[in-house]
């Protein structure tokens, strides 16, 4: 199985953090976040792991299977960030996961083995956690919603109210080649603007209108994303096991 790291923006809600060096590079708890992904995606039998780089690629270049470089990064969104993986998308199923998150082997997993050809990794219990980072849930939390069958009838978008919200997407997917020859195809009929403004949410729920069926998968164990200082406070010892509870679990450390 392979993976592919989106890791190419500048992260710029993480103030001076960031000033030199990507977003997956920041320690979380005395771990960066992209060894936190190495340690994850390896126990959960991922052999080869590739890097789309952007801002600062020269302290990503070399640590991993492949690189992928986005050249565009600074004008463009994650969805044609992720295209420059076109190699691997198109010949065998991929993981593909945000670089300024952290999740367990579990949950990867669970994701690697759901049926169907496209999938994704989300959080019922998301409002816990939300609460601890926002004062305002609903000012960062998106839309999604479930059929019976666990595939996604809404994602992205804003919600009234945390009731019509059944989880949150977690940016974790796996694609298979078939599907990722559609999403090709979907992004080949946009115009260039409306490709480049694309972000991954807003992709999915584009495929969902077109008819595409994505599985949501539930998450196993800790997890979060980083995307203020705030964050770190959050997650960082002593705070991590606050943290670890009110995503909905016992606290068993942040891998």
């Amino acid at each position: 199985m392979r993976a592919v790291i989106l890791a190419a923006g500048r992260g710029r809600r993480m103030g001076t953090y960031t000033d030199d060096r990507p977003k997956c590079l920041i320690p979380l708890d005395g771990t960066t976040l992209l060894d936190r992904h190495r340690d994850a995606l390896a126990a959960a039998g991922v052999d080869e792991i590739a890097i789309v780089t952007g801002y600062r690629a020269d302290a990503l270049s070399g640590l991993l299977t492949r690189d992928f470089h986005a050249p565009r990064w600074a004008e463009t969104n994650m969805v044609v960030s992720l295209t420059t993986a076109h190699e691997w998308l198109r010949t065998t199923a991929c993981v593909v996961v945000y670089g300024d998150i952290f999740y367990t082997a579990e949950t990867v997993r669970s994701l690697i083995a759901a049926p169907g050809e496209l999938a994704i990794a989300y959080d019922p219990h998301w409002l816990a956690l939300w609460s601890r980072r926002f004062a305002d849930p609903l000012c960062d939390a998106e839309a999604f919603r479930l059929r019976s069958d666990a595939t996604v009838s809404e994602i992205g978008g804003r919600a009234a109210s945390t009731q019509e919200i059944q989880g949150q997407y977690m940016g974790l997917l796996r694609f298979t080649p078939a599907v990722w020859t559609r999403v090709e195809q979907h992004l080949a009929a946009l115009a260039p603007t409306a490709r480049d403004q694309l972000d991954m949410t807003s992709l999915l729920g584009e495929l969902i209108g077109s008819g595409e069926q994505i599985l949501a998968v539930a998450r196993q164990g800790p997890w979060g994303e980083l995307d203020q200082p705030s964050d770190l406070a959050l997650y960082n010892a002593p705070s991590a096991a606050a943290a670890a509870a009110a995503s909905g679990r016992r606290y068993e450390g942040l891998t």
